[in-house]
């Protein structure tokens, strides 16, 4: 049973990665890229500007080269030296065994495998053996470029703020864990949305969510006008103490899940879809007079479900406050759910992350692809 499982999920695997777009391009990218490098340190004996006796030649320039693949065509800077000694096989390899080296250079970048067990894979399957210390560099290149993404001086203001928390399963001393993982997307004053952080925490407690936003603020955030999130206790008392002259908007599609445990039976899915129009209104006065009427017609019949909106959906009024253009972006944190879909998309094939470290990879990675796609389109 357990090789059927296996099998099940090494299928799995293989149709995400052949469906993996831009991210699993980029990835196959900056590994090979980061292998021609080592080819040349290792031909030459000495890495850049590196002075050393054993030196046999040195760096001068690069040529491009593209490579066709299943992930797409990938431009590659293929590094040259003074007296044209080096030369790399790293194509003809590639192209020989391109689809089973892609899923071992996915499996050295999200599964966290060891790096002698990545070595003796990318043997098996391409012909050719990468050293653990290459290895070892090829992965700490990446982590380091994720690293300076998340921890960038953020340029504000950032008038708008959107936070929410998914789940990931981690394997932790043996034991498998829930960790979340907290994500912020800022709005400028361009209206330009970015990820502005993504880090891993134990759980969505108060002090987790406060770390969390006081690293935002101490990376530059500011300006503040509104923040967008669902009703956690410990994420809502973390804003008012680190962000307090912003007005929370609680997130309305959140709202309106919470809501149906406040029906007393199921027939009561009609005046929920009567609640939620009341969203589209384009003020706040017209919105207000339509739940008056709403809580009449409803009272009656639903009145545990009419007391519970009557006490708290103001907080979800707060978008109609803003330019009625932003009122669709900034009543909820859908912006923000569709990230985490794709980050669920992509997760749900390694299942459990073997640690922390590879978790937080994978899901850096793709905030930042998602980043860098907003900001080519303008943030929009």
């Amino acid at each position: 049973m357990t090789g059927m499982h296996s099998k099940s999920k090494l299928a799995e695997f293989k149709a995400e990665l052949e469906s993996g777009g831009d991210l699993v391009r980029e990835l196959v990218r900056s590994v090979l890229q980061q292998i021609l490098e080592e080819e040349m340190t290792d031909a030459l004996g000495a890495g850049k500007s590196e002075r050393t006796s054993d030196r046999l030649g040195y760096r001068s320039g690069y040529y491009k080269r593209h490579l066709t693949t299943r992930v797409g065509q990938i431009e590659l800077r293929v590094p040259q030296d003074r007296n044209g000694v080096f030369s790399t096989e790293l194509f003809e390899r590639y192209e020989r065994s391109e689809k089973a080296f892609v899923s071992a250079l996915m499996q050295m970048q999200v599964h966290g495998v060891s790096t002698r067990k990545v070595a003796k894979v990318t043997e098996a399957l391409c012909g050719h053996g990468f050293s653990a210390s290459t290895v070892s560099r090829i992965n700490a290149k990446l982590d380091a470029d994720l690293k300076q993404f998340a921890e960038r001086p953020l340029e504000g203001p950032f008038p708008y703020l959107i936070l929410d928390a998914r789940y990931e399963k981690v394997r932790e001393d043996g034991v498998v864990r829930d960790r979340a993982v907290l994500i912020a997307v800022g709005v400028d004053a361009a209206g330009r949305r970015q990820v502005l952080g993504v880090d891993l925490a134990e759980g969505e407690s108060h002090a987790s969510w406060r770390r969390f936003l006081e690293s935002l603020r101490d990376r530059g955030l500011c300006g503040v006008v509104q923040v967008v999130s669902d009703d956690h206790s410990g994420l809502t008392k973390a804003i008012r103490e680190v962000v307090p002259e912003a007005v929370r908007q609680r997130c309305y599609v959140h709202f309106l899940r919470n809501a149906r445990a406040h029906l007393n039976s199921r027939s009561g899915d009609g005046c929920l879809k009567e609640l939620r129009w009341i969203y589209d209104r384009p003020s706040l006065e017209e919105a207000r007079a339509d739940l008056a009427a709403w809580l009449s017609k409803w009272q009656e019949s639903q009145p545990k479900l009419c007391n519970w909106v009557e006490e708290t959906i103001e907080e979800t009024f707060a978008f109609l406050r803003l330019p009625r253009q932003h009122h669709i972006r900034m009543r909820s944190t859908n912006m923000l759910e569709r990230l985490n879909g794709e980050i669920k998309r992509r997760t749900k094939v390694v299942r459990i992350f073997p640690d922390a470290r590879s978790c937080l990879r994978l899901v850096r990675a793709l905030c930042a692809q998602t980043h860098e796609s907003w900001m080519e389109d303008g943030g929009r």
